[in-house]
């Protein structure tokens, strides 16, 4: 009696430590997945992002505002510089879904073949976000959006500038020029911001026939190229009205090479610039540039914005273009124009 009494007390003490320890494993369990959650959602985002190169210094601003933006929203960036060669922003965004960051971004350097690398992506769930030039692609859902500049707005507002200057009366022309002939520098053959930037431009011009493109030869926005093509062709620029540069670093190469050949920019030739980089407001100050179209470069904080969007799971608009403001010679105070940080 007194053994069967042992037992059954036995008994009971095994099933309440046993249940002491279930318990015990399902609070800590609950604790651990707490902190795991907590974990997760504290966990740093992580954003890769291609750049095309350092070649000017509006892209070096962009750059900087890209990394500073970065810091301030608290998001890990893993920086990759392309040396303006498609191949390497390939084998950037290759390692980027190595890593499984949480979201991809990248200035592509031309439009077209994207495709492959852009659906080893999406089959990686890591959502893709190009910015300040555009692709070409034949098949929907491969990238989330496009932020940057509106490229064919800024040819437009080269050609509206052009048709004011020549064949609009103003205060500093009374008769409307018979024919204007245009010397055309564009950017970098295949990228989505020399295609808009010519057609806008284009499309101005388009309703009047007095104005004659002459010549368009790419400088692949290089200042060193500005300045070559400019040496090369100075015969051809000493009979035209006009040049329309597609961006400033091209556009002071081409500066040095008229005063070196004796020819006064903004005064003997018209010139049109886009990007609006602190040399060329200066220059336009100067009178050396006749209008300057900004490029807005800090896109930064907008980027990283959509980032976290996307890291979330939420839609963002397809595209989103930046603020952006015309700079002229008809601007009735010029110097309080605010320093322009690139």
């Amino acid at each position: 009696m007194n053994r069967t009494l042992r037992y059954r007390r036995s008994g009971r003490l095994v099933s309440i430590l046993a249940l002491t320890l279930l318990c015990v494993g399902f609070v800590s369990c609950r604790a651990e997945k707490s902190k795991a959650e907590a974990s997760s959602k504290e966990r740093q985002l992580i954003v890769g992002f291609s750049q095309i190169g350092a070649e000017s210094a509006w892209r070096k601003c962009n750059t900087r505002s890209i990394r500073d933006a970065a810091e301030s929203y608290g998001i890990q960036l893993l920086f990759d510089n392309a040396e303006q060669k498609q191949e390497n922003q390939i084998k950037a965004i290759r390692s980027f879904i190595a890593y499984r960051v949480d979201v991809i971004a990248f200035v592509p350097i031309v439009s077209d073949g994207w495709e492959n690398v852009l659906r080893e992506a999406r089959d990686a769930g890591i959502p893709v976000l190009i910015t300040d030039r555009k692709i070409r692609i034949s098949e929907e859902g491969l990238h989330a959006g496009f932020i940057g500049t509106d490229s064919f707005e800024e040819g437009r507002n080269a050609g509206r500038f052009l048709v004011r200057k020549f064949l609009e009366k103003n205060p500093t022309r009374q008769e409307a020029a018979k024919q204007v002939r245009v010397f055309e520098l564009t950017g970098t053959i295949g990228s989505s911001v020399a295609t808009g930037r010519a057609m806008g431009f284009r499309e101005v011009i388009a309703n009047h026939p007095e104005i004659e493109i002459v010549h368009s030869e790419s400088g692949d926005f290089l200042r060193s190229k500005g300045y070559e093509i400019a040496k090369r062709c100075i015969s051809d620029l000493l009979v035209v009205d006009a040049i329309y540069s597609h961006n400033d670093s091209m556009t002071l190469g081409i500066i040095d090479a008229l005063k070196e050949a004796g020819i006064a920019p903004g005064k003997d030739v018209v010139i049109i610039t886009i990007d609006a980089e602190q040399a060329s407001i200066d220059a336009l100050r100067r009178g050396e540039v006749n209008c300057v179209i900004e490029c807005n470069p800090k896109t930064g904080p907008a980027i990283m914005d959509l980032a976290v969007r996307l890291a979330e799971g939420e839609s963002i608009p397809w595209i989103v273009h930046v603020d952006e403001q015309v700079f002229t010679e008809f601007d009735n105070d010029l110097d309080a124009i605010e320093s322009r940080g690139y």
